[in-house]
């Protein structure tokens, strides 16, 4: 059951017909003294609270809600038509809110983010569930040594049940991820739009005050990247029909793409003949754009990049498997004259976060390669990586025909 608290009777039952034209079960109270009563005798898998209400606030009413433990894990969304501004923004979270919306609401909107948090609640409380399971399992236990297997047989077919579960929910929840980084991606932009022109209007003269402002700016584009980065990662979970692929175009696209910095340092690029392959176009784009631009940042100092895509047919799904041109699987090594980086590292630079390099010198958020491999396990294919400092590095991909 969802609760609504708004002081304004119009505003209560505007809510309301949106929500249950959704077929959601909804209560009411008109202020935040009556919503605290409610909440004691009633449960609420997610509460919509208005913040500007006579008497207790409400703001008060969820810092309330907030020391019981009963009550702490109930998502609640904050409605605001005159509190708009970034500090009440902030207040409304560091309170203990899940969102923050102001007014007019969009129905649109709302529907999306109510069902979104039911779904993240009901989940939390599926946790709490399996727990609660585990627990009870480690009594079983200890008081029931006679019929030890049976019992840990029939609770292990219940987990994988609520395994599978929890991974269909996983899935939902990276499609809140997805919408939740678009929403974060805005206040980024206005933060770099705003500190520019404090920069422009008022800081022209001051060299410290100006430098100050660069590392900010810097720091709110890396934070872009990053939810750009995740997004990335996460879309890779999502099902999509493969079909045959030309990776001559897919090669063009990724040089395209790279045309002024390639020319910017002076790069030499050389690229085999490639062969078609059953993927999918914008990730096996994504996986070789990831590749080159790896060889492109990690240049020498003064070195103008050498990178070469070379490519080989092959008899199985195998590093070290012999060539075949009826084989049907091929072997694509991208190789550069880079800084390469020591053996002992292979197994870290595929995984999420990942950096072996200081991002000062080198930008990057330590996940290209983690999707790099991401994609290749999709593909049901293999990557690994030869190199050694100051000797540059090749990433070898095996993939099916």
């Amino acid at each position: 059951m969802i609760l609504i608290v708004d002081d304004i009777r119009a505003n209560i039952i505007a809510l309301k017909k949106i929500l249950e034209i959704q077929g959601f079960e909804v209560d009411t109270a008109e202020s935040g003294e009556e919503a605290l009563k409610k909440i004691l005798k009633k449960n609420y898998s997610l509460i919509i609270m208005d913040v500007q209400m006579p008497g207790m606030d409400g703001f008060e009413a969820v810092e309330t809600l907030a020391g019981s433990n009963r009550t702490k894990d109930i998502p609640v969304i904050f409605l605001s038509a005159v509190n708009k501004e970034k500090k009440f923004i902030s207040k409304g979270y560091a309170s203990g809110g899940v969102d923050y919306i102001t007014k007019p609401v969009d129905p649109d909107l709302l529907i999306l983010k109510v069902k979104t948090f039911l779904k993240l609640y009901d989940q939390q409380n599926e946790l709490k569930n399996i727990r609660d399971l585990l627990s009870k399992e480690i009594e079983i236990r200890k008081e029931a040594q006679e019929n030890l297997e049976l019992k840990v047989t029939e609770r292990t077919q219940e987990l994988l049940v609520k395994n599978e579960e929890l991974e269909f929910r996983n899935h939902e929840l990276q499609q809140f991820a997805w919408v939740v980084s678009h929403d974060l991606k805005e206040p980024l932009r206005k933060i770099e739009i705003f500190v520019k022109m404090i920069q422009e209007r008022y800081l022209k003269d001051d060299d410290t005050a100006r430098d100050y402002v660069q590392r900010t700016i810097r720091s709110a584009q890396r934070m872009a990247r990053l939810i750009t980065d995740l997004l990335d990662y996460s879309r890779l979970s999502s099902t999509v029909v493969p079909v045959k692929t030309d990776l001559n175009e897919i090669f063009n696209e990724v040089l395209s793409d790279f045309d002024y910095v390639i020319e910017q340092k002076k790069a030499v690029i050389t690229i085999q003949p490639m062969p078609m392959v059953t993927g999918v176009s914008s990730q096996l784009r994504q996986l070789f754009q990831n590749l080159v631009g790896n060889s492109l940042k990690f240049a020498k100092v003064g070195i103008a990049p050498v990178i070469e895509a070379t490519v080989e047919i092959i008899e199985e799904k195998n590093f070290e498997s012999k060539i075949s041109q009826s084989g049907k699987f091929c072997r694509i090594v991208v190789k550069d004259n880079g800084i390469g980086f020591s053996e002992i590292y292979l197994d870290k630079i595929f995984k999420i976060f990942q950096s072996l390099n200081d991002r000062n010198s080198y930008e990057g958020t330590g996940i290209g390669l983690a999707i790099a491999n991401k994609i290749i396990e999709r593909h049901n294919g293999l990557i690994t990586a030869k190199s050694s400092p100051d000797n540059g590095a090749s990433f070898i991909i095996v993939l099916p025909l």
